[in-house]
């Protein structure tokens, strides 16, 4: 039947739904995209009996006004157009704006998510140590992700290693025997296999020792997915919500999947490092520089990396000879003999044997080196070696230092608005020549101030995308100030842990570094001068 609409017959290749209406409510004709949206409304049926409620009342009126309803879970605009002959041209425009909003909440919480992964990324491996790495994942998980979660470490025989975190940042870590068999997909999940769906496990089965004690009120919702490591799996993520919460969605369960691959990349990572670290100090214990920690109220901390191709044994070296009271200066050695591997370590063995005993003349950092270089000069070795020495004191509240550098990289000080200075020391090479020279730089260190020493393997690393650009001095000292205010083996690892970024899988000399770090608060060593004492308030 022909309409007289005024346009023709081009309203019929509109892609909106199109339909024309008489006054008895008879629909006359319709467009291809009504069969679409309304399959039922063709020519000739009453809208009454095919059309929806909404669009129906609105034709029925004296003037049809323009209004809205949903068919089919979308929402439309209906405007209605008065033709010649007294029928109605009702034009169906769906409405956007809801789909619209609804793309941008989930664009929104995408962008959210990205940026917890990016954080997550950044805070798991910001640190190599396992117990720190835990601690993390379980804070922001609990943060993020449920209201509280535990993270369950490969089992040690019957004993779990676990971690407890809630919401509001509170971490707990302990042991217990227990049998990851009591809970649905957690022996699965510790052998890494995929993780079971949420709606399977029974928040009721979930034993007490999984539960932080913080979490009040029974379990609502439970998510238990592994932690994928490099090779061997990390252990299992724990997510709890409570009952008063909804329950954990298939989108919240594939991002847990996402972070839990972070977090066991890092945790895997951080493991590697603690495992070649003790292998490292069970084989090369006489070798390798000690273990330090807080003498007469300083923090030291040292960090130790041998060449890639020696694997552990290298020319680096550092010692710290604590002084006999808190009247005395501790004295802090670090040096690199020229060379690698066993020849290397045999000679640095000597060079630190012969530092001990000269350590009661440190007095005179210049008499020290001169005796050093005639040792060395007088031993079969034709090798050199360069030298940094750091005396030691803490004096009312703030750390004294003497710096002399032999042939060596000057140390460097970040103060604690984050400025990075260079000590004015210089001085001429060990084992080289039969007179040496040396300058003597004296600073001071307010509370949470750090002077670093380290060697050239660190400013000398080779890496970047092409392999081939050095560490440098800037990007050291810019490493360094981030670290203003840190204790003395949050440094350590920091700066170790950019030195190793920048190298990646790629051969570099013997790395050494040592930590000074003035403490925050006031501190009283026990009378030996070495054992743990006490902080005052």
């Amino acid at each position: 039947m022909e309409v007289e609409t005024g346009l023709g017959n081009s309203w019929t290749a509109l892609p909106y739904p199109v339909l024309v209406v008489d006054s008895a409510g008879v629909v006359v004709t319709v467009n291809d995209p009504v069969r679409t949206v309304l399959p039922g409304v063709s020519p000739g049926a009453a809208l009454r009996d095919v059309g929806p409620e909404w669009l129906c009342g609105a034709h029925e009126v004296d003037e049809p006004v323009a209004v809205s309803g949903s068919v089919a879970g979308r929402d439309f605009d209906a405007h209605p157009v008065a033709l010649p002959g007294g029928e109605v041209m009702w034009w169906l425009v769906e409405d956007t704006g809801r789909l619209l909003r609804e793309a941008e909440a989930a664009l929104a919480r995408e962008r959210e998510r990205a940026a917890l992964l990016a954080e997550a990324s950044t805070v798991l491996m910001s640190s190599l140590n396992v117990d720190r790495c835990m601690a993390a994942a379980v804070r922001l998980a609990a943060r993020h992700l449920a209201d509280a979660a535990v993270l369950v470490a490969p089992a040690q025989g019957q004993r779990l290693p676990i971690v407890h975190g809630c919401a509001d940042g509170s971490v707990r870590q302990r042991t217990v025997i227990a049998d990851p068999d009591a809970v649905a997909g957690l022996t699965e999940a510790l052998r890494g296999f995929p993780p079971v769906p949420s709606r399977w496990i029974d928040p009721a089965s979930v034993p007490e020792w999984l539960i932080p004690d913080d979490f009040a009120g029974p379990v609502g919702s439970v998510v238990i997915t592994p932690l994928p490591g490099h090779g061997v799996p990390a252990g299992a993520l724990v997510l709890l919500r409570h009952t008063d919460q909804m329950a954990f969605s298939e989108g919240e369960e594939v991002f847990a999947r996402l972070f839990a691959a972070r977090a066991g990349a890092a945790l895997s990572a951080a493991r590697l490092y603690a495992e070649q670290a003790a292998i490292t100090g069970t084989l090369m214990r006489d070798l390798l520089p000690p273990k330090l920690q807080r003498a007469h109220g300083v923090e030291f901390a040292g960090g130790y990396r041998a060449s890639e191709h020696y694997e552990v044994i290298g020319g680096d070296f550092y010692d710290v000879h604590p002084a006999r009271d808190e009247d005395g200066e501790t004295l802090v050695a670090l040096g690199d003999v020229c060379g690698k591997g066993l020849e290397a370590a045999v000679l640095t063995g000597k060079i630190r044997n012969t530092l001990h005993a000269l350590t009661p003349m440190a007095v005179d950092h210049e008499r020290v080196l001169r005796l050093l270089n005639s040792a060395m000069l007088s031993s079969h070795h034709t090798r050199f070696a360069t030298l940094v020495l750091a005396s030691v004191a803490r004096r009312d509240g703030q750390v004294r230092l003497r710096l002399t550098c032999a042939g060596h990289p000057a140390p460097l000080i970040v103060r604690t608005d984050g400025r990075v200075e260079t000590a004015d020391t210089r001085g001429t090479l060990i084992g080289a020549l039969p007179k040496i020279s040396a300058q003597t730089f004296r600073t001071t260190l307010a509370p949470g101030e750090t002077c670093l020493l380290y060697t050239d393997g660190v400013t000398e690393a080779r890496g970047g995308p092409m392999g081939e650009d050095l560490f440098g001095e800037e990007r050291l000292a810019a490493g360094l100030a981030e670290c203003a205010g840190l204790p003395a083996e949050a440094v350590v690892e920091r700066i170790q842990m950019l030195t190793s970024q920048w190298i990646g899988k790629r051969k570099h000399d013997d790395i050494a570094m040592v930590a000074i770090t003035a403490p925050h608060r006031t501190y009283l060593s026990a009378v030996d001068g070495r054992t743990a004492g006490r902080y005052t308030a």
